[in-house]
């Protein structure tokens, strides 16, 4: 037999090996579709019920089967009719189907047309990992068509791996820059003890871990993969722009070295949990990360594919959670009135007014989150204010769109008398929830109620302006007065010095002395300087130094010309240098050989060790090494500066 087709065969017989009285064999006329078999995979494959008997029924029906689209009438169909009748049920528990990846121009993906990029170079571009978070993100995870865009997966690098990356990036420079000043090195503290801290943003990221976890177990279990990506972004934009931005002073030491490692530790669980729950989804780019955190944790598995799942704890905070959606929601309008104004966040504010009925909303804005809102926002003072008629007049608007369908012919009288609603008939239903018009019950959903600011008389909206978001009304004071464009002045000064460390390609733990000199001979930069020097030793970590006060040695690595509120200025970056103090000669018995002896070996040592070594004798080192001098004991802060700023800023004080 050369051709098997049917017109060759169907003739054909065979004579029954079991004898003649079996008659002959012939081809069946009946013919399954080709699907049957792979219908019957859940049973066929382990050769139920021949045998197996016990490991199918144990297993059956499977937890989830995935497949394409065009297999509902293929696999999925036959899957579940021979399931249904064989067993009265259905073959699987869940269902993962994808839809058809199409061309950008959604045309069918074409090798002859090439109309779609090479996966290869997307994935050399961009990484597996971002080709994959683009897939599970899109609609042909829900058997929808994806219209594949190469800038597509551009974004989840952009919104998920960069901001990702920078949160981790930021601890591992913080935990060490302890090592390079002399600290001790990095080391998380654990769960159980971070939960005592006093500080609401730690107990906040926390609570947002566990969120994001338990989250990713609840549709997980649901098979949703498609709902866990906007999750993520939402998640690692809050962690990135929430808690790190508004712990910058304490994860870089600014507030001790206690908090310090309290924060770092708080980030460091963070991302390891998050890294941990987004493995699956992830598995390069969470295992880079991984790698290098699990250095600071002796306990750590080898690869985060060898960890367990994270665990949720329920121990979440729903109202730490609420009080920083609140703050967020403050600082966003207050924002929009600034760029209203076009107020940049340098220009500091006198005041902001918070005005809502409810004490417990004031009393998260005004209580462990207002340094934030005030940081942040840059004003001097949070004002809260309960009285919603202080500063606003209310009005009622029907919502059309959820009213409309309801009501239906009795719409246009119902919305006329909820515009006459006057102000005591307003409060009165933001208190109760409800009121009724010609016999309709109308709850909050079914009404807006809209904050009009009432502007002070004789104050114009340059001065003093506010922004509303239903019953919650911000009013910023514009008006400026000198210390306000003192404190200004401080901010775009330091502005320009983190732009010229950029610059110069410095690393955050590169230790710099800053000089500025006046171009034009005014002592004005001076004076407002030194009035703000908190705020820049807070910000920089040391004074701002007058040029005419460096010394002969010092050493400029790049140096830039500025012009603030019409003051002209030089910055000058050098290399941190110690300082002797004036009274060293008197004290090294007068000798200025050995005066100068002692510089020399000071300006060869490494700042870091130098600040390690006084911190290990409590402020003091003893020098010996210098031929042909006796022993000699410097006291930092006396005989020694460690750098031009705190030499300055000693002879100052």
């Amino acid at each position: 037999v050369n051709d098997l087709h049917r017109h060759h065969v169907d003739d054909i017989t065979i004579p029954s090996s079991r004898g003649p009285e079996f008659g002959v064999l012939k081809r069946v006329e009946d013919v399954f579709d080709c699907w049957f078999e792979s219908g019957s995979m859940p049973y066929a494959y382990i050769h139920y019920p021949f045998e197996n008997r016990e490991l199918f029924e144990k297993n059956f029906p499977g937890n989830f089967v995935a497949e394409g689209l065009d297999q509902t009438r293929g696999w999925f169909y036959t899957l579940m009719v021979l399931s249904t009748a064989l067993f009265g049920k259905p073959a699987f528990k869940n269902l993962i189907c994808n839809g058809l990846v199409l061309a950008e121009d959604g045309k069918k993906m074409s090798k002859s047309k090439q109309n779609y990029p090479s996966p290869m170079e997307v994935i050399d571009e961009y990484g597996a990992d971002a080709l994959r978070l683009y897939l599970v993100n899109s609609p042909v995870v829900r058997a929808e068509s994806l219209r594949f865009k190469r800038i597509g997966v551009f974004g989840v690098v952009k919104d998920v791996f960069l901001p990702w990356y920078n949160a981790y990036r930021f601890l591992v420079q913080n935990a060490k820059r302890l090592e390079v000043e002399g600290l001790t090195a990095f080391s998380p503290i654990d769960q159980a003890s971070l939960r005592k801290s006093s500080n609401v943003l730690d107990h906040w990221i926390h609570s947002a871990t566990e969120s994001l976890v338990s989250f990713v177990h609840q549709e997980m279990d649901a098979y949703r993969l498609y709902t866990v990506v906007p999750y993520l972004v939402k998640y690692i934009d809050n962690l990135t722009n929430i808690y790190v931005r508004f712990n910058r002073k304490r994860l870089k030491g600014r507030t001790g070295e206690e908090d310090c490692k309290i924060s770092l530790s708080t980030l460091y669980h963070a991302l390891v949990t998050t890294c941990v729950a987004m493995a699956p989804f992830t598995p390069f780019f969470t295992e880079v990360l991984y790698q290098n955190l699990r250095k600071a944790s002796s306990k750590s598995e080898q690869s985060i594919h060898f960890c367990s799942f994270p665990s949720t704890t329920g121990e979440r905070d729903e109202r730490v959670e609420r009080s920083v959606t609140r703050m967020m929601t403050i600082i966003d309008l207050a924002r929009n009135i600034r760029e209203r104004h076009s107020k940049a966040l340098k220009t500091p504010l006198k005041e902001m007014v918070v005005v809502h009925p409810d004490s417990e909303f004031l009393e998260d804005i005004t209580g462990k989150l207002k340094e934030y809102v005030m940081e942040e926002m840059n004003v001097k003072t949070v004002t809260p204010c309960n009285d919603p008629m202080k500063y606003a007049s209310l009005r009622a608007e029907p919502n059309f769109s959820v009213l409309g369908k309801r009501l239906g012919k009795d719409m246009g009288k119902v919305s006329n008398e909820v515009k006459k609603m006057t102000q005591e008939q307003i409060l009165a239903f933001e208190q109760s929830g409800e009121i009724s018009f010609l016999g309709h019950c109308l709850t909050l959903d079914d009404i807006k109620v809209v904050r009009q600011f009432k502007r002070p008389v004789d104050v114009s909206e340059k001065e003093i302006d506010a922004a509303g978001d239903g019953d919650v009304l911000v009013i910023l004071d514009l008006r400026a007065d000198q210390s306000l464009i003192e404190a200004g002045v401080a901010r775009e000064v330091v502005n320009r010095i983190q732009k010229l460390r950029k610059t110069a390609q410095l690393e955050p733990t590169d230790l710099i002395d800053v000089y500025y000199e006046s171009v034009d001979n005014s002592n004005t930069l001076e004076e407002i300087l030194q009035s703000q020097d908190q705020y820049i030793r807070d910000v920089l970590g040391n004074s701002l130094v007058p040029k005419a006060a460096a010394t002969s040695d010092m050493v400029v690595i790049c140096e830039e010309s500025h012009t603030v509120h019409d003051m002209s200025f030089v910055i000058y970056i050098a290399r941190c240098m110690p300082v002797l103090a004036a009274d060293l000669l008197s004290y090294a018995s007068g000798n200025s050989d050995h005066v100068e002896a002692l510089r020399v070996y000071l300006l060869s040592r490494s700042i870091s060790r130098l600040k390690n070594e006084f911190q290990t004798g409590n402020g003091k080192i003893t020098v010996r090494c210098i031929e042909g001098y006796p022993p000699i004991d410097l006291q930092l802060g006396k005989h020694v500066f460690l750098s031009a700023g705190d030499f300055y800023q000693a002879n100052r004080s």
